[in-house]
């Protein structure tokens, strides 16, 4: 029999080996499989701190400036933005390493405001960790009732608070009394009122204090380039132009004044929290009360305020269409591009940065807090230099008081001419709202619009209870304004007289008497 051949085997080809996929990144696990030993280190890292990304936001805020040296951080003085780097580290917007180091997360502000003054619409960029949700009230927290965050916008990253901003609004609240001539005058006319019934007799104490408050003159560290000497000047010229030297013998009667004057009722306005001092005489109606949002009906005190507790009076001087026609062509001598080397400290004329664009200025509304009845100045503007805006507002107020021609606004305006101009207090100014046209109109179809439009309600909120509330109450208390005004006089700022404007006057009035005599 025959063996049959062995028959072949056939065998299936080779199987492709397949290796297994490699483990993947933590935030794809979720799609990988992993062995029992993976599976327990990956137990163990679950609780890692979840990471978050840098945002590029600008931040919203106020603050009441009482009590700090500015908003720009200064190395051993208390500031806003020192105390708002702390909280945004404690929040966890700033992480451990850059920590006091602002450069490192883009960090702008919009404005730089002086010591003492307050803002309502402050903004400041930069890239932080904004998640998780809850930004906002981690920041408020860590902050005092003087700072407030009101909310924040995502921004470009390229943006930047300073260099973006377009303009700048800031308001300064004056007193109407300090409009008056005839309201805290300097010491000499005061002195003049002793053992008489005239009301500026109440003003002795505070003119005292006021006679010559250190760091209200302020000091110049260049020379006058243009000036005249007092012998160049006749005293019939002195008198052709709008300058009032108050003479010591010049007091007027107080006509507001009567022996009911102690009389007083307190009246409380519904849905605020300020107190109205209403006098049973010598109240008026008020003229602007449409603009103040009082009634038409409403009385306010335009005879007494109250200085260190002690009464003054300010007349019947009001507030009404005239004064304020005057007082807005002033300050309409400001609007346009101007060298403002004379409202500054430490910017030479020469300087370009010395010139500046004023947009508008405008004081035609008026505010009652606490029973001061105050104008608010809205000034707007490009950028502002050291002290500008309350050195506008101090030579302005001395030309309201007859201390200043109007004429001298244009002369300090001059590049050729250096003089001493007041500085009125910091309590009255603050700024309100920084504007970003240009960025919202480049921008507006990819990102959110860059204003205080969405937190309008509670910046009104915050500027009633903690700004205009501290206007009013340092008023009451240490009569910052009154102070000042009686500092304003010739003695203290000599440049307030006329400089070429009176020695024009006084040279063509010496050719017409030579003409004369020749003739």
């Amino acid at each position: 029999m025959e063996e049959e051949p062995p028959t072949e085997t056939r065998r299936s080809p080779p199987q492709p080996l397949i290796e297994e996929p490699q483990p993947k990144k933590l935030k794809m696990s979720s799609t990988t499989t992993t062995s029992d030993d993976e599976d327990v280190n990956s137990n163990s890292a679950a609780p890692k701190k979840q990471r978050y990304k840098r945002r590029k936001v600008a931040i919203f805020f106020a603050y009441c400036g009482v009590g700090y040296q500015g908003m720009q951080k200064n190395p051993g003085a208390k500031t806003i933005e020192a105390d708002l780097e702390e909280a945004l580290y404690l929040a966890g917007a700033v992480p451990e390493q850059d920590r006091g180091l602002s450069k490192r997360y883009d960090w702008a502000r919009s404005a730089r405001t002086d010591k003492g003054v307050s803002a309502v619409g402050q903004v400041v960029s930069g890239r932080f960790y904004i998640d998780p949700p809850g930004f906002v009230d981690r920041l408020n927290s860590n902050l005092s009732p003087q700072i407030r965050i009101f909310g924040y916008k995502r921004v470009t990253a390229s943006f930047n608070a300073k260099k973006f901003c377009d303009r700048r609004r800031y308001v300064y609240l004056i007193p109407v009394f300090a409009l008056d001539p005839n309201c805290h005058r300097d010491r000499e006319s005061v002195k003049a009122s002793l053992g008489s019934d005239n009301e500026l007799v109440k003003c002795l104490e505070c003119s005292e204090r006021g006679r010559k408050v250190e760091g209200l003159i302020g000091k110049r560290n260049f020379e006058v380039k243009t000036a005249i000497t007092e012998s160049d000047i006749s005293s019939n010229t002195v008198n052709a132009i709008e300058v009032s030297d108050v003479q010591a013998n010049g007091v007027l009667e107080d006509s507001a004044t009567t022996s009911d004057s102690n009389k007083q009722t307190s009246v409380l306005v519904e849905n605020t929290a300020t107190e109205l001092n209403v006098g049973s005489e010598g109240t008026a109606k008020s003229e602007s009360s449409e603009m103040s949002g009082l009634g038409s009906d409403s009385e306010i005190v335009v005879s007494k305020e109250s200085v260190n507790g002690k009464e003054k009076s300010s007349g019947s001087f009001k507030y009404g269409e005239e004064e304020k026609a005057r007082f807005n062509r002033i300050l309409k001598h400001y609007v346009g591009t101007h060298n403002f080397h004379n409202f500054t400290t430490r910017t030479k004329a020469e300087d370009p940065a010395a010139r500046r664009f004023i947009v508008s200025f405008d004081a035609s509304a008026i505010v009652v807090v606490e029973g001061i009845e105050f104008v608010k100045c809205e000034v707007v503007g490009q950028s502002f230099m050291l002290h500008q805006i309350r050195k506008m507002m101090g030579l302005a107020v001395a030309i309201m008081r007859n201390c200043a021609p109007e004429s001298l606004i244009e002369k300090a305006l001059q590049k050729d001419v250096n003089i001493n101009v007041p500085t009125a207090p910091e309590v009255g100014l603050y700024l309100d709202e920084c504007l970003f046209t240009s960025y919202n109109q480049k921008w507006k179809d990819t990102h959110e619009e860059v204003s205080m439009k969405a937190y309008e309600e509670a910046a009104e909120d915050f500027k009633m209870k903690q700004i205009y509330s501290h206007i009013a109450s340092t008023e009451h208390k240490d009569g910052a304004v009154a102070l000042w005004l009686h500092s304003l006089n010739h003695r203290n700022y000599p440049d307030l007289r006329v400089i070429d404007e009176v020695a024009k006057i006084a040279k063509n009035a010496s050719l017409d008497m030579e003409t004369q005599a020749e003739t």
